[in-house]
This record gives C-alpha cells, sequence and structure tokens, in this order.
C-alpha cells in the first residue's frame, strides 16, 4: 500500500530538523566543551604503570589474577566513557607490571580510579563518635591507629584503638585499605567528620549486580542506585526488617537502625532504614557530584580487583600518530566523498544532487552526535575511527542508489513519477534496512569481540550505518517526493536524472505531444 504522498514529506522533513535542531544546541551550547576528543594515537594521554601485589602476604600473583585484573581495569577506565583505553601486562607472576594507557584523562583521577580495590559491604552501625582522636588515661600507652581498626569482636583493644583513631588526618581517610566482612570494623567517614563502630557485614559487595549513577526527578544531587543477586536481596530485606524496627541513635548511644555503606574501608555514606527494603533494589547517597557517582557507579559494576596495585610511574605520552595522519585521513574521506558526490550527481542528474544534500546532512549529524557523546560518555576518536567513517560513505551512497534505482524500475512499467516515488521506497526501504541491518550486526558483533581500536572503527560504523537510515528515511525519501510533484521532475527532462526515454518509458511531455497529434489526425479526417 502507498504512503500517503500529501501530508508524510513535510511531517518527516520536521522532525530531521527538529533533531538535528536539538542535537546542534546541545553539542554546540556555549560555555561548554563543544569538539570531538581524541584517542591516544590522535591527541596522546596519560600513562600509569602499576606493580601487583597480592591481597595475602606471602601469596603468588596467577597468570589469571593478571588477566582478571586487566580485564576489569579496561571495564573501569571504558565505563568512564573513556574508549580507545589501552590496558596490558609486561612480564607475568611476581614481576609483572600492568601498564594502563588512557586518552585525554586526569593523571590524579585514572591512578585513583586503577588502584582501588572497590572491595564494598554493608554493615550495622554499632556507635558513632567525634572524629578527633581521645587522649588516653595517664600511664597508659599510646596507641597509634589506621582504618580499618578490626577485631573479632567489639573487645576492649578494639575500643583502645578505635578511641586513637584520628579522623581528621587526611591520611587516615584516604582509603584503599581492604577490610574483613566478618569482623568488626572501626572507620571514619570519607569526609572525616564523623567516626564509626561497625558490627560486622551483611551484605558483601559482591552481591552487587549492578550499580548507575543518577540525579533522582526534582533532586539536586546526584546518587548511586545499586541492584543485588538473590542472596544479596534477601540479606538486604533481613537486615532492613530488623535494623527499621530499631529506634534512632545519635552520637554516643545505642541502638541504632542506621547501617553504613562501606568502600575499601571508609564509610561512603551512612543512611538509616525507615521502613524494610524489599526487592533487591538501594541508592548509595552522599551529596556525590556527577562525575563522583559515575566514578563510584562504575566501580561497583566492574567488580573488586584479586590482586592490589601500586603505581609506580605515572606519565604524559605523546600521540603515536599525530596531527599529520589525522589531517591526511579527513582529506582521504574528503576526497572520497567527493568522487561519490560528482558520481551521483553525473549519474542521477538532480537526484544526485538529492544524494549530496543527503550526505551533507548525514555529515552533519555525524558531527553534532559525536560532540554530544565526547561531553557525555567521553567517546574518543581515533584513525581507525576515522576509517569507519570513509567506509560508512560507501554504506550511505548504497541507500540513495537503491532507492533511486527502484524509481526508475517504476517508471519502466509505465508508472508515473508521484506513483513510482511511493511504491519504489516501499520496495527499496526493505532493500535498505536489510543491507543497513547486516552492517549494523556486524559492526555490533565486532566491537562485542574486540578491544582498542578495533572497537572505535566498529563503534563508529555502527553509529553512521544507523544516521544513515535516518537520514533516507526523513530526508531523502521525503525530498525525492516533494520534487516528483513538480512540472519539471514530471515533463521527464534529461536533466532530471528519470528522463523516461533513457529508461524505456514514455514522458509526460512526449505522451501530451501524442495526444495532441491524435486529435489533428481526428479532426482532419
Amino acid at each position: 500500500m502507498a504512503v500517503s504522498p500529501k501530508a508524510r514529506p513535510w511531517r518527516l522533513l520536521a522532525l530531521l530538523v527538529v533533531t538535528l535542531a536539538g542535537f546542534s544546541v546541545w553539542a554546540l551550547f556555549p560555555g561548554s566543551d563543544n569538539t570531538i576528543r581524541l584517542g591516544l594515537d590522535l591527541q596522546g594521554g596519560t600513562q600509569v604503570i602499576l606493580i601487583p601485589e597480592a591481597v595475602t602476604e606471602g601469596a603468588e600473583i596467577t597468570d589469571e589474577q593478571l588477566t582478571q585484573t586487566v580485564e576489569i581495569l579496561r571495564a573501569r577506565v571504558n565505563g568512564l566513557g573513556v574508549a580507545e583505553a589501552e590496558v596490558t601486562t609486561q612480564g607475568s607472576g611476581d614481576g609483572a607490571a600492568i601498564v594502563v594507557s588512557v586518552p585525554g584523562v586526569n593523571q590524579d583521577r585514572i591512578v585513583e580510579l586503577v588502584q582501588q580495590t572497590a572491595l564494598l559491604n554493608f554493615r550495622p552501625v554499632w556507635d558513632i563518635y567525634a572524629p578527633t582522636p581521645v587522649l588516653p588515661a595517664e600511664g597508659a600507652a599510646t596507641v597509634t591507629a589506621v582504618p580499618p581498626v578490626q577485631a573479632p569482636e567489639n573487645s576492649p583493644e578494639f575500643q583502645s584503638e578505635l578511641a586513637a583513631l584520628d579522623c581528621t588526618d587526611p591520611t587516615v581517610i584516604a582509603g584503599g585499605t581492604p577490610d574483613d566482612p566478618e569482623k568488626w570494623l572501626g572507620t571514619c567517614e570519607q569526609t572525616g567528620a564523623t567516626k564509626y563502630s561497625l558490627q560486622p557485614a551483611f551484605i558483601k559487595g559482591t552481591n552487587v549486580t549492578n550499580a548507575t549513577a543518577e540525579l533522582p526527578q526534582g533532586g539536586v544531587t546526584w546518587v548511586v542506585s545499586l541492584e543485588f543477586d538473590s542472596e544479596g536481596a534477601s540479606a538486604l530485606s533481613a537486615a532492613s526488617t530488623e535494623l527499621s524496627a530499631l529506634p534512632e541513635c545519635g552520637t554516643g548511644t545505642q541502638p541504632c537502625n542506621a547501617f553504613a555503606i562501606v568502600l575499601d574501608g571508609i564509610v561512603v555514606s551512612a543512611p538509616r532504614f525507615n521502613e524494610p527494603i524489599l526487592g533487591g533494589q538501594a541508592q548509595i547517597e552522599g551529596n556525590f557530584t556527577a562525575q563522583e557517582a559515575r566514578d563510584l557507579a562504575s566501580i561497583l559494576k566492574f567488580g573488586a580487583l584479586p590482586i592490589t596495585l601500586d603505581p609506580v610511574d605515572v606519565t604524559t605520552i605523546s600521540p603515536t600518530v599525530g596531527n599529520d595522519q589525522l589531517v591526511a585521513g579527513l582529506i582521504a574521506g574528503g576526497i572520497g566523498l567527493l568522487l561519490v558526490m560528482l558520481y551521483l550527481l553525473f549519474y542521477y542528474r538532480l537526484l544526485g544532487i538529492v544524494a549530496g544534500l543527503s550526505l551533507v546532512v548525514a555529515g552533519g549529524l555525524v558531527y553534532v552526535i559525536f560532540v554530544v557523546l565526547s561531553k557525555t560518555i567521553g567517546l574518543t576518536l581515533t584513525l581507525a575511527g576515522v576509517a569507519g567513517a570513509i567506509v560508512a560513505i560507501g554504506i550511505t551512497a548504497d541507500s540513495f542508489i537503491v532507492y533511486f534505482e527502484r524509481i526508475r524500475d517504476e517508471i519502466r512499467d509505465g508508472k508515473s513519477l508521484r506513483q513510482a516515488c511511493d511504491t519504489g521506497w516501499i520496495r527499496a526501504r526493505r532493500t535498505l534496512l536489510a543491507a543497513d541491518f547486516v552492517s549494523l550486526l556486524a559492526a555490533v558483533v565486532l566491537y562485542l569481540l574486540s578491544v582498542g581500536s578495533v572497537r572505535g572503527f566498529a563503534f563508529v560504523l555502527g553509529l553512521i550505518t544507523v544516521i544513515d537510515v535516518l537520514v533516507a528515511f526523513w530526508f531523502t525519501h521525503p525530498v525525492t517526493v516533494l520534487l516528483g510533484r513538480t512540472k519539471f521532475m514530471q515533463n521527464g527532462s534529461r536533466w532530471t536524472g528519470l528522463d523516461p526515454s533513457r529508461l524505456g518509458g514514455v514522458s509526460v511531455a512526449d505522451a501530451l505531444a501524442g495526444k495532441s497529434r491524435r486529435k489533428r489526425r481526428d479532426a482532419s479526417a
């Protein structure tokens, strides 16, 4: 069934204009970063060399642990939206080193990210104290405590070490030290404002299945939403039911209905259970900034490291390819695009102009979407990505050719241009969607099975394939339909690219001339 030619073209064009305008405002809004991030090969970045150490003293580091660590670190840095990161190992066993190279990331931030072990525990709060240490009684031995202060039970020795803990000392609240979830814990809140005595954990970080950073509707601070597996959900339900029934507590009092979310030995947040939490979902609230929430969600989502990492060298690395190769790649893409447009113009005449405009619209969409993705998920463009964009030019051109050739086939079958534009599109879009689906499927599979710059190639190829579908549906088709309504196109001029005499059909002008000759013959007879 033919698509209605009266309302659809303008409606689709309006939708395209709104979409392009929306992405353009988002990408080019004044005061924000309006550039596309470049990868290691084009921009350079930060390289961190990490020496692995076993969590248990005296234990050997296995190749399996190194492989697992590399996968977790790669997931962490890419989970921040930093594409094209390189995480490799040098050597094996106790003499191994892990090298992390990330484009355009602050050195301190990447070191902090890859070094954290990210051991998460949920513990009931036993007591709350002032952050400063309590002076020992006269004649008592001075105790120097660094968190986490741990003991099998709430013993006098544990209380003595906890009292000596100074949460106003920046080195004390630095974190990064794993805690034993089976033992009592004495530690500080991450800002150093509060000291806690915590019972053994009722949920471990391994029970977390997903973590995302969110800004609640109507909220002003970011939160981290957590999802738990069946074991964690059951433990959360039981603990929240028990603790929510307890009265609230203040400093130095007990019992308490609060629980502490402990990350690497430091309290991230200590909310209270006001009611039982069912369903296996919870939120961490801690006055997070957007970046802090994303960092925490990334660390929690991608798991704990099986070994600890000691950064021994942090350097800024220069581009491996450089600006010259980027310019050369862009020139190559521009030449390819120009040749494609010249061919389409020569072969399809006026329809070739439609194809050229479609390529320009697609190029504009690609640019603004790249900028938006660079701002939101940290997408980086490498030389492999540029190659993916160049390859996608041919895929985009194929869509126009399929549609235009279908229109020609319909005209050969004796249909008018207006009919050919509609029925030709109905038949062409099936072929177009099938071809683009195959291309998109290949890009997705390549992205999932590869790492590094190959993923950049696959991502760009898949993105431009999707944009090709949008441009074909929202620009090429409606503009062609609108042109098909004009008298110039319907007269079948050789400049339209749809001259019926070339296609084995009869033009409107020839048909009118033949009708006029027949009338004169009938009159003379």
